[in-house]
């Protein structure tokens, strides 16, 4: 038989039950919309996290009192709340680390923050004016604490949008206005550019104000919580990362690298962690709707011997005028790809429908991926492929006289 031919006898073969037919591709739809649109979801969460922790600043390196600890290792119990840092370290990786931009130390805590009849309870960063170049701040009103803000210990904030929106409303500006922290009094003198995203000190939820005025009036020391160093480029991170640590364990006169009293995090470390999880979890929700295409094939191998069965006069007379075993098996074949390629056709426009639907309502930011689409139309064919050889093979073996004598 010709191609053409063996393409005639599928469409009549599938058009002539387009309930069954339909029925059968319902479970090839769903498992490949499903897969889809996990895949997107997880793509898309992926995306978010890596976008989020980008944002706080690029080639970063985080430094924290309390020991390192390495996985499995139980956390201290003083780990957040210890106390080795200080501003003269942060001065310290200025002028004795090669590749590094910048540096900002920080003391941070969270308080209750009042302003004319409103109340917030919100993060308190104690910051010196280097925080806004190593953390991407922008500002939307006013200025960001200035070098002269932190030597006089000036009663300033600069707040982020959400506090401000919290505290002043959606229509009102915070600039030039009074909040009270902890019913101490501070000026706001500007707001800063929405970054967006949740979690990772997001700046849009915090208070920024002069870090010794942070210590003197809510720490009441000279440490600090956290130190953040940004390197020159990706290349010389981990190096910087390093010098760094390099740097603090002689500054704290400490020979065992095990028990240094501060622990160093770079920024591309998070981003490969969160990265690892996200595939894992994108990897989990995939496998889960790919089931849905394994009870799909199943469907399709049922209904093939079904067909094969139904016809089985059809192949006996079709064997006697001449037709070869493979022109039976190609036909049925045929018959069980047609079905799995035109739902996954369908799945992958309802994968993506349903992506772009979750995206609209602010659920979450998904990302369908081009890979993934190819994947489904890969999965389709072998599918078809798969459930449906078994069908065509049995059909090609039938012997034509016992077929003829079928009823």
């Amino acid at each position: 038989m010709k191609l053409k031919d063996i393409l005639e006898e599928t469409y009549s073969a599938l058009s002539s039950n387009k309930i069954r037919s339909g029925l059968t591709m319902l479970g090839i739809v769903i498992g490949i919309s499903s897969v889809i649109a996990m895949t997107a979801i997880g793509n898309g969460a992926q995306s978010s996290i890596t976008d989020s922790i980008q944002s706080i600043g690029s080639n970063l390196i985080t430094v924290r009192p309390g020991a390192a600890r390495g996985v499995g290792i139980q956390v201290s119990a003083g780990r957040g709340s210890a106390k080795s840092l200080t501003l003269a370290d942060s001065s310290a990786i200025m002028t004795s680390v090669s590749s590094v931009k910048n540096v900002a130390a920080e003391v941070s805590g969270r308080y209750q923050v009042t302003a004319k009849g409103t109340n917030t309870n919100t993060t308190v960063d104690g910051i010196t004016s280097s925080y806004a170049y190593v953390h991407n701040i922008e500002m939307v009103e006013g200025s960001f604490i200035t070098d002269q803000n932190v030597e006089s210990g000036a009663k300033v904030a600069v707040v982020g949008p959400t506090v401000q929106s919290d505290l002043f409303g959606g229509d009102g500006s915070a600039l030039g206005q009074t909040i009270r922290i902890k019913n101490m009094q501070f000026k706001v003198v500007g707001i800063t550019q929405s970054k967006g995203g949740t979690g990772f000190n997001n700046s849009d939820e915090m208070i920024f104000i002069p870090i010794t005025t942070a210590q003197r009036y809510f720490s009441g020391d000279q440490y600090v919580t956290s130190i953040s160093v940004g390197a020159t480029n990706a290349d010389t991170t981990s190096q910087v990362q390093a010098d760094v640590t390099t740097l603090f364990l002689n500054r704290h006169h400490i020979t065992d690298p095990a028990l240094a009293d501060f622990s160093t995090l770079n920024q591309a470390d998070i981003i490969a962690t969160a990265s690892s999880i996200t595939s894992t979890f994108t990897t989990l929700l995939a496998a889960i709707a790919g089931i849905s295409l394994l009870v799909g094939g199943i469907g399709i191998m049922n209904m093939m011997l079904t067909t094969v069965t139904e016809r089985t006069r059809e192949i006996g007379l079709r064997k006697a005028i001449g037709a070869k075993r493979k022109d039976i098996s190609s036909q049925f074949l045929l018959e069980a790809v047609m079905l799995t390629f035109l739902g996954g056709i369908i799945g992958v426009l309802l994968g993506w429908f349903i992506s772009f639907i979750i995206t609209k309502l602010g659920i979450i930011t998904t990302k369908v991926s081009i890979g993934s689409v190819f994947l489904a139309f890969g999965v389709s064919a072998f599918i078809g492929i798969v459930f449906g050889y078994y069908p065509a093979t049995r059909a090609s073996k039938l012997n034509p006289i016992d077929a003829l004598r079928f009823e």
